[in-house]
């Protein structure tokens, strides 16, 4: 097997976790919206929102650098030392960010959780569990077993849902059912933790990490501004509309964002794959690598962009409420599309970091990030969860047009744009079947959707959008 069918294998099976992590939240969002009140679904969101922010800012950048300095290592006592000084630093990180959580959690919880200070505790806790949980995943991310990433990704998002759902069902109230949050979280840790210990054993030695942190901290503002631009809206959207707006926002923005799962699979390999090939001076195999994943990403990101925006009202009114739908169908479209660009995006800065130059990411998301709040600000008022949208989707158009213009001063752009232009124009036709068809209910969608995935792929082989050797390549792979 080719390293190139190794790496498509690999791609499958990240895509499918991510499909199943994004399921489980199209799973609960019927459940959730359906027994609680839209401001208490608002809550829920919030809830989550924050517990994805923590990490970004407490791990200080090292997760991607235990993948980047790691990645080619084969010392295994240098991979010892070096993680466990990642891991005692991100720990004393952690413990300041419980400490301050702690301090302001009055404030915070009135802000947030509509003043419920139990809903509070028990995010302080999940995000606690989150940064560590981040680094040991980070671990086997770096040395790419994969089947352990995925298995303990999943693991940790479907105990935690599964959890919840038992307790919406057994009509608990919202407190206890973020509570269920929590189990995912502690069940990982606990078995990821033994199992790296037992993989690696324990040291005390530390090693000094100037070289390691002068590579993180600049990724810092742009791990913290690309959590701006993603979850920010709904901060500013429940502090001016409240939590109901972002009870209707939310289930929209969750169904156009699930095309960021197609992304997912090429920015957790590509960098624990590129940096050997890159060490050894390889760039023919680093722009190959590029290549392929542009192309395959964007052979299905934009038919899914394109179905996901025409079926938006559909799908939001089989897994939401009427209400829900009529006002946050029009967010699908915005996310969706912006979705693409920021897929380009996590492509293409590859090549940047593959440079060593992460300040030039922190300087492109940190303007994006002073767009999205200032943009927000004025938006909201104005235009409602609408304007969020917009925001959303001119910022991430932002940080993938100024990161295209950097990346092109290093390496050539990993673009094909014969295959680009042939499948945004089978897109197009494969968007006005579904346009005219215009199904309701979930099994007309159903088959619809069938019959335009049939057409859209027919178009594909007929135009030769894929050449002979990328359908041998995924026979192999399939085989």
């Amino acid at each position: 097997m080719n390293e190139y069918t190794q790496f498509i294998k690999r791609i499958g099976i990240v895509g499918i976790a991510n499909i199943l992590i994004s399921l489980s939240g199209l799973i609960f969002i019927p459940i959730i919206t359906k027994n609680f009140s839209t401001a208490d679904y608002g809550v829920w969101a919030q809830v989550n929102t924050t517990i994805s922010l923590v990490p970004n800012i407490v791990n200080l950048g090292l997760p991607y650098t235990m993948v980047r300095f790691l990645a080619a290592e084969k010392d295994k006592s240098k991979i010892r030392t070096s993680f466990y000084s990642m891991m005692a630093l991100v720990l004393v990180s952690t413990l300041v960010m419980t400490s301050l959580f702690i301090i302001f959690s009055l404030p915070i919880s009135q802000a947030l959780f509509n003043g419920n200070m139990q809903i509070m505790h028990t995010v302080i806790i999940i995000s606690f569990l989150a940064c560590l949980n981040l680094m040991f995943l980070s671990y086997f991310r770096t040395f790419q077993k994969i089947s352990h990433y995925c298995s303990f990704l999943v693991l940790q998002t479907y105990i935690g849902v599964g959890v919840s759902i038992v307790l919406t069902l057994m009509a608990q109230p919202i407190e206890i059912v973020v509570l269920g949050l929590l189990t995912g979280y502690l069940f990982v840790f606990i078995v990821m933790g033994i199992l790296i210990i037992k993989d690696l054993g324990f040291t005390t030695k530390l090693k000094n990490l100037k070289e390691e942190l002068k590579f993180a901290l600049p990724t810092v503002p742009n791990n913290v501004s690309s959590w701006v631009v993603d979850s920010s809206d709904k901060y500013v959207i429940g502090i001016v509309l409240g939590s109901s707006a972002v009870g209707c926002y939310s289930p929209g923005y969750a169904l156009g964002s699930i095309l960021l799962m197609l992304l997912s699979p090429f920015a957790i390999l590509l960098p624990a794959v590129l940096p050997e090939y890159y060490e050894s001076g390889n760039m023919d195999k680093v722009n190959t690598f590029l290549t392929y994943s542009m192309k395959y990403y964007l052979l299905i990101a934009i038919p899914a962009a394109v179905g996901m925006s025409l079926l938006s009202k559909q799908l939001l009114e089989i897994l939401t409420t009427d209400i829900i739908a009529s006002q946050g169908y029009m967010i699908t479209p915005l996310v969706a599309v912006g979705a693409v660009f920021m897929g380009i995006y996590g492509i293409t800065n590859n090549i940047i970091i593959l440079e060593k130059k992460t300040s030039i990411l922190g300087h492109i998301w940190i303007s994006v990030a002073i767009l999205n709040i200032v943009f927000n600000m004025f938006a909201v008022p104005y235009l409602g969860i609408f304007g969020a949208g917009l925001v959303t989707l001119i910022c991430y158009f932002f940080a993938f047009v100024t990161t295209v213009i950097y990346s092109k001063r290093y390496a050539a752009l990993p673009f094909d744009l014969n295959s680009i232009v042939k499948i945004i124009l089978a897109s197009i036709v494969m968007g006005v079947f579904v346009m005219m068809a215009n199904p309701s209910g979930i099994i007309n969608i159903f088959i619809i959707v069938l019959l335009a995935i049939v057409i859209y792929f027919v178009l594909i082989l007929l135009t030769k959008a894929i050449d002979k050797d990328e359908i041998n390549l995924l026979k192999d792979m399939l085989s």
